[in-house]
């Protein structure tokens, strides 16, 4: 699971949220080896010459851990209110395989390229777009170092006073490792809380996502080459 790369709800210098999800992925008979837990750590924050975000997501199997991965951004400032911005980007992780009880790292990548940012003016419609250049630093098993790109959207809408909030992204990139390109969107539903009135102070939100990808997801045999639409049920607590 990827987690969100969230334009910020509110007009706000910072903002950090934990989110945990319960993913029914693994009910699908032939991907019985996904975890069914996931824990995300996400911030957004924005200062003078831009905005930093990051997420972490650490996925559980029954018997412990099985797996972290993150993504750290900074994007500076090239035109007023951060309209237009230059973003770089790291990603990477490790994940574990259950039935073997081995490890895998990820290839890791740094991204590079321009953002495109837009918002209302009380933010309650946001939107950026990015395309950047994607290297892959050399990985495990003779994995070699390899140019790619990547083009990612990212929307924020809220309705009702802010009481239901439609979030989410999508990526689109290309992978030497498969020769393909690799498909990933993450919309989210979230109720919130704190919108009703005398829940100021409850920052909880209630909802979860829907997972859709293409060439990304490995099944029990190990081939990445099919479309799944994943959901899961989420809590989400905005500090």
């Amino acid at each position: 699971m990827a987690a969100l790369a969230l334009l910020t709800a509110v007009p706000a210098a910072a903002q950090l949220n934990l989110q945990q999800h319960y993913d029914f992925g693994h009910l699908n008979s032939s991907l019985t080896n996904r975890p069914s837990m996931t824990t995300t750590i996400e911030y957004f924050g924005t200062d003078k010459w831009g905005q930093t975000y990051f997420f972490a997501d650490i996925d559980y199997y029954k018997d412990g851990v099985a797996g972290a991965y993150w993504e750290v951004s900074r994007e500076l400032s090239l035109y007023k209110h951060n309209t237009l911005g230059f973003h770089v980007e790291y990603n990477g992780g490790v994940q574990a395989n259950q039935q073997y009880e081995t490890g895998n790292r990820y290839q890791h990548a740094f991204l590079g390229g321009l953002a495109w940012n837009t918002h209302n003016k009380d933010f309650t419609r946001t939107f950026s777009a990015q395309l950047m250049y994607k290297y892959y630093f050399k990985g495990q098993n003779g994995r070699r170092p390899f140019n790619s790109f990547q083009a990612t959207v990212v929307w924020g809408l809220h309705f009702f006073d802010r009481k239901l909030s439609f979030t989410g992204f999508a990526d689109l990139w290309y992978d030497h490792s498969i020769d393909n390109l690799i498909f990933i969107s993450e919309p989210q539903l979230w109720f919130n809380i704190s919108a009703l009135k005398g829940c100021e102070n409850i920052h909880l939100s209630l909802g979860g996502e829907l997972e859709l990808s293409n060439n990304f997801v490995y099944p029990n045999d190990g081939t990445n080459n099919r479309f799944y639409a994943i959901p899961t049920l989420a809590a989400k607590w905005t500090f």
